[in-house]
């Protein structure tokens, strides 16, 4: 859709069938485009731009990635003509929530078989953090999640992972597995030799405890890396 725009022109001067909530009744959420689901959260636009053109410049600044808007911060989004501290805080509550959703969608009492179902129970957790954070499933007997659990937080490039703090959580939920996951917060999904010395490290401890360490995911925005399917386990 192109709409000329001057100092007079508003979404409310638009076609009725234009406007994003006009939109959305008629037609559903999914004949929306993502800027306009962002134009119906900030509300309103300013005297030279509309909510709609408002929201394609949030979306520029991240490439029109919705995965990247997950990481944006208030001074970012403030950082836009036009976008004040309640427009900013009601776009990261609309991401937030649509996270926490992602969670309740995970269910615990499914066995896991294969690394994406490690991988959709923790990423919403760790894809679009800035910082690393070192997390741990415990599985039982026959690899249902017990429960799932950040041990450490860290910075941009690492974090520090205690072998004892892990196994002795692994122990007190009565694991007979556990997954390990962290994140990238650049991007790479390669493990770096720290990250391998670190699966090494408790794979080993694990045998020693007899509880199995069945697979240590590293996680990015863009997907995963598995060590048990690349072998390196």
């Amino acid at each position: 859709m192109s709409v000329p725009y001057n100092n007079q022109s508003t979404i409310k001067s638009w076609a009725e069938d234009d406007r994003p909530r006009e939109k959305l009744l008629k037609r559903g959420k999914q004949a929306l485009t993502d800027a306009e689901l962002i134009a119906i959260l900030i509300g309103s636009g300013t005297q030279n731009a509309t909510a709609v053109e408002l929201s394609r410049k949030i979306l520029a600044t991240v490439d029109n990635n919705l995965s990247l808007l997950g990481r944006v911060t208030i001074k970012q989004l403030t950082s836009i003509k036009g976008i004040g501290q309640a427009k900013a805080i009601t776009i990261l509550s609309a991401i937030e929530l649509g996270r926490r959703r992602q969670l309740s969608d995970a269910p615990l009492s499914q066995s896991i078989k294969q690394s994406q179902q490690a991988y959709d129970l923790v990423a919403p957790f760790l894809a679009d953090l800035t910082h690393e954070e070192f997390w741990i499933i415990t599985l039982n007997r026959k690899n249902v999640p017990i429960q799932y659990k950040c041990m450490t937080k860290g910075g941009f490039s690492g974090t520090i992972v205690d072998t004892r703090q892990v196994f002795y959580w692994a122990i007190q939920e009565q694991a007979s597995s556990i997954i390990l996951a962290h994140n990238h917060p650049s991007g790479t999904l390669k493990p770096s030799s720290e990250d391998i010395q670190i699966t090494n490290r408790l794979v080993k401890a694990g045998q020693l405890m007899d509880i199995k360490v069945l697979d240590h995911l590293i996680i990015t925005n863009a997907g995963y890396y598995s060590f048990a399917d690349n072998g390196k386990l």
